[in-house]
Formats: structure tokens, C-alpha cells, sequence
């Protein structure tokens, strides 16, 4: 019943959205009524409320991408048709097309794992090396920590090596999902050496500073980020939950039901892409050593396309000019080929065996494919509409306000991503407009980058439709749905945190303590979950 009012809901905005378009492109004079103006942020506004209502993310996407279109075109129907299907979708999978093979790599990768036995081996000593919920949490967060060259090839490999354990100590797959999340997109955006690095060093046009260089000196004042790692250890050390994600914790301690991705969606992963594992014969060895390969293969295939790019120059040099969409790709290839060669070697698999994990790998990965196929289909309708050039014009009106505007960047980048679902888009949106707007002698001038950089990252966090909130989830085998629910609590207090420390940075800035902010904003993350903690346990 709830799922006839939900679509009869969507069904309705969709049909007045439609209708009040219409009628501002009458009045307005066509597709001018709608570019660079608030009009470029309601697509994917719209699809995010409609994804909170009905729990689904497809149709709530579909609608979004439909309605930019509608406006893009000044409502014509063929005109639609066609931004939906080649500006939107094709342009969406030909964009990610080294995204999306590398998602199918990965998944035959944790596939082959899976398959040789390695995955229960590794569920057997951990359940005797890690014996309680703190531990499977702690060790999950500082896995996610370690792998920071890229948050994809962070939340899939985190999600696959980390589930067996987090499922033997009954953490339900929503608190993986977050803690996949959480160490995702933060620790890449404080790690030099990170795809992120590299995307942030080309969107920066500096006369005094190389872009990697401003990213280092950005990274004290990434207070989202750090604060993020200071929450996760604190309420893990705690051992308590709040907001939504209290039930499914309950719920998993209690009952025992982890809340796995529904059998009816992907039928539970196929028991994690394979179904009863057939072979006995891998060891923990079987799974440490393709983990190694993949992480050295992807370093590679990093270094040797940023390498390519560049006439001269180090390994920092190599990373900021890199492009993760091909170094991806290339190293998750060639590390599936020697994977393939070692359980040969070893003999846990038979060529046949590891071939059918081809397959299996792609189907595992559809969900997430298609998810990501239309967050990036509604982001170019975004693009289409001039967002960038509305923000750029709202952000010009608060340059009075010095010592705020730090915050004020915050929260736009916030707001920005979350609407928009990508942390690289928004920066790429703002940091030219912060550069112009805090003069680069000033202090000030990192904080603002940090907080444009921060803002990216938190609005990235909490929205349905970014990819590495889709990620984190199919690393968890989690419903999508569920795992923004549950994070969302999480994230916007962090975000408040951040807030409050990013107006003091600005204040402080005047008698030169700006570096006073970060502590003051560990002691308030750490005030707040006992805070949190005594009101949970009185409730």
C-alpha cells in the first residue's frame, strides 16, 4: 500500500513539475527563463525528494533527467527525446565508460575471491582474531583509510573483504555501508597522492601556487573530512548509534537480520556473486594476495597514465596530471589477468571457473552501473541548464562578508553537491570562484579552499545520487535507500560541526589562530557524541 501511495506521489509531482514548467516557458520567453537561474538546481532536487519519498532510485533519477531535458529543450517533445537519450544516457555511459569497466573488473575480481574459497577463509580467521563489534568497525575504518588512492576502488574493495567480518559480529550492512562511506571520499580528499588530488590540482588557477601544493596546505582546514574520522572513532569506541541507524543495528543484534541487499532485487548478491562456494581449497593467502595486486596494479596504471602526460617531472607530478578514468581501468585489467594466472598457479580454480566470473562480476554490478549511468545523466541536464554560472553569481554577492564567507562557501558546496551528486563537479564549479574571491596573500585564501573542498565532500555524503554514495552501497550489498537514511543523521551533524568551525576559522583569522579551529572542532565532535550518548541511553 505504501508503495502505490509513494509512486502515485511521484506520479503527481512529476505531472505538476511538467505543467509548471510549461508555464514558465510561456511567460519566460523559452529555455533563457530556465538557464543560470535557481531552474538548474530543481532536476535533481526534484529526483532526490522523490528518492527520499518513494525509497527507489531509478525512476526518481529518470524523472529528474526528464525534466531537465523538458526545460533545455523549451518543453518540446522531440526535443526531449533526444537531450534524454544522447546528452543524457549515451553521453552518461560513454563519459564512464572506464568507470563502468572498471566496476565490471571488480566485481570478477571479488568474484574469483569468492569462488577459490579465499572470502570464507578470511571469514575463519577473523572470527578468531577479531572478537568484538569495535574491532570488525575498527578495522573496516582503518582499511578504508589505507586504500586512499581512489573512493570507487575504495568502497568496492573495502565492501567485499570486510563483509564477512562485519557479519559475524552483527553489524548490519546499512553501519558497513557508512563506514565504507565515511572513509571513501574523506580520505581521499585529504590523501596527496589520490585521484581526488589530482582532480582538484587541475581545477586550481593559481599564479603563486602549483595545484598540488595548495592542496596540502588546504588539508588542516578540511574540517569535514578530518572531523568525519574523529566521529567514526569516537561513536565506535562509544559503542552506541542514533537516528535510523540505532534500528538497524537493534535489529541486526537481535533478530540477526543484517539487512543484505533484498533477494528479490539481486538475490542477496547471489550469495555474494557466487552462490555456495565450491571450492575449499583457498586460504587467506588466496585473498591477501589479489588485494595487493589490484592496489600495486592501480598505482601503476595511475603513475604510468599521469607519467604519459606530462614531458617531466616526479611521481607528484604524475598524480596531478593523471586521468582516473583510464588508470582505472588499465591497472584493474591487468590485475585481474594475474590474479586469474595466481589461483591457476594455485590451483583453487580451473580456467573455466575463472572465466565464468566474468559474467558474474558484470551482473553483480548492474544495479550500481545503472545508478551511476543516470546520476551522471542528470548531472550533464544540470550542466546543460548553467548551474555553474548560477552559482558563480550568487557566490559574487556575498563578497562583504570576509570573515563568513568561509562557512558561506561551505555550505553552497554542500548544497551544490548534494543537489548535483558529485564532489568533482562542485569543486570544479567553485574553486575558480573562490580563488577570485579571497585574495591568495591572505590565510584565508586555504581556508576557503579547504571549506569549497569540505563542502563537496559532506554534500557528496548525504546525497542519494552521488556515485560514491551508490558505491559505498553496492560495496555493502546494502538498498540504497536504507544506506542514505541511516547516514544521513550521521553526516549533517559532522556538517554542523564543520559549520561552526569554519565561522571561527574566519574570526580568528583576524588575530592570526586560524590553526585553533580544528582542535576546537575535535573537542566539540567529541562533547557531541557523549552528549548524544547519555540522551540515547535516557531514550
Amino acid at each position: 500500500m505504501k508503495k502505490k501511495n509513494s509512486a502515485l506521489i511521484a506520479g503527481i509531482i512529476f505531472v505538476v513539475m511538467i505543467a509548471l514548467i510549461s508555464i514558465v516557458n510561456v511567460s519566460g520567453g523559452g529555455t533563457y527563463a530556465f538557464t543560470a537561474t535557481f531552474w538548474a538546481l530543481v532536476p535533481p532536487l526534484v529526483a532526490i525528494i522523490l528518492a527520499l519519498i518513494t525509497k527507489e532510485a531509478y525512476s526518481s533519477l529518470f524523472i529528474g533527467i526528464v525534466l531537465g531535458a523538458f526545460m533545455a529543450s523549451q518543453t518540446s517533445f522531440t526535443g526531449t527525446l533526444n537531450l534524454v537519450t544522447v546528452e543524457g544516457l549515451s553521453d552518461a555511459v560513454s563519459g564512464n565508460a572506464g568507470i563502468l569497466i572498471f566496476l565490471v573488473i571488480l566485481g570478477a575480481i571479488v568474484s574469483l575471491i569468492n569462488k577459490s574459497g579465499a572470502s570464507k577463509a578470511f571469514g575463519d580467521w577473523a572470527s578468531k582474531n577479531i572478537k568484538t563489534k569495535v574491532g570488525a568497525s575498527l578495522a573496516t575504518f582503518v582499511l578504508g583509510v589505507l586504500i586512499f588512492i581512489d573512493d570507487y576502488f575504495n568502497c568496492l574493495t573495502v565492501g567485499s573483504v570486510m563483509a564477512p567480518i562485519t557479519d559475524s559480529k552483527k553489524i548490519s550492512r546499512a553501519k558497513l555501508a557508512y563506514l565504507i562511506d565515511a572513509t571513501a571520499a574523506p580520505v581521499c580528499m585529504i590523501a596527496p597522492i589520490s585521484s581526488w588530488a589530482a582532480a582538484v590540482s587541475g581545477c586550481v588557477e593559481s599564479e603563486k601556487y602549483s595545484g598540488i601544493e595548495l592542496f596540502v596546505r588546504a588539508i588542516p582546514y578540511n574540517f569535514y573530512s578530518i572531523l568525519t574520522f574523529a566521529f567514526i572513532i569516537t561513536l565506535t569506541l562509544l559503542g552506541f548509534d542514533y537516528g535510523k541507524m540505532r534500528k538497524f543495528e537493534e535489529k541486526a543484534e537481535l533478530t540477526g537480520d543484517l539487512g543484505v541487499m533484498d533477494l528479490s532485487e539481486d538475490e542477496e548478491y547471489k550469495l555474494k556473486s557466487d552462490g555456495p562456494v565450491k571450492s575449499q581449497k583457498g586460504k587467506l593467502i588466496d585473498l591477501v594476495v589479489p588485494v595487493i595486486i589490484l592496489i600495486v596494479m592501480c598505482v601503476w596504471g595511475l603513475l604510468f597514465n599521469g607519467f604519459s602526460a606530462i614531458e617531466e617531472g616526479g611521481v607528484i607530478e604524475a598524480f596531478s596530471s593523471t586521468d582516473a578514468y583510464v588508470g582505472l581501468p588499465w591497472g584493474s585489467i591487468l590485475a585481474f589477468v594475474i590474479i586469474v594466472i595466481y589461483m591457476l598457479v594455485r590451483k583453487v580454480l580451473t580456467f573455466t571457473e575463472a572465466m565464468e566470473c566474468l559474467p558474474k562480476g558484470f551482473c553483480a554490478m548492474v544495479p550500481a552501473i545503472t545508478i551511476l549511468t543516470l546520476a551522471t545523466a542528470l548531472k550533464n541536464m544540470t550542466n546543460s541548464l548553467g548551474a555553474k554560472e548560477f552559482v558563480g553569481a550568487a557566490m559574487s554577492n556575498a563578497q562583504g562578508l570576509q570573515w563568513a564567507l568561509p562557512a558561506i562557501v561551505f555550505i553552497v558546496a554542500c548544497l551544490v553537491s548534494f543537489a548535483t551528486g558529485t564532489s568533482w563537479g562542485t569543486f570544479g564549479i567553485l574553486i575558480p570562484i573562490v580563488s577570485a574571491i579571497f585574495p591568495e596573500t591572505s590565510s584565508l585564501f586555504f581556508v576557503g579552499i579547504s571549506a569549497c573542498l569540505a563542502g563537496a565532500v559532506c554534500g557528496d555524503h548525504c546525497s542519494p545520487i552521488s556515485d560514491t554514495t551508490i558505491m559505498s552501497s553496492a560495496g555493502a550489498h546494502c538498498n540504497h535507500m536504507n544506506h542514505v537514511e541511516t547516514q544521513l543523521p550521521y553526516a549533517i551533524s559532522v556538517a554542523c560541526i564543520s559549520f561552526v568551525c569554519y565561522i571561527f576559522a574566519g574570526l580568528f583569522d583576524k588575530v592570526g589562530i586560524t590553526w585553533l579551529s580544528l582542535p576546537l572542532g575535535l573537542v566539540l565532535t567529541i562533547a557531541f557524541l557523549f552528549y548524544m550518548k547519555k540522551r540515547t541511553e535516557k531514550a
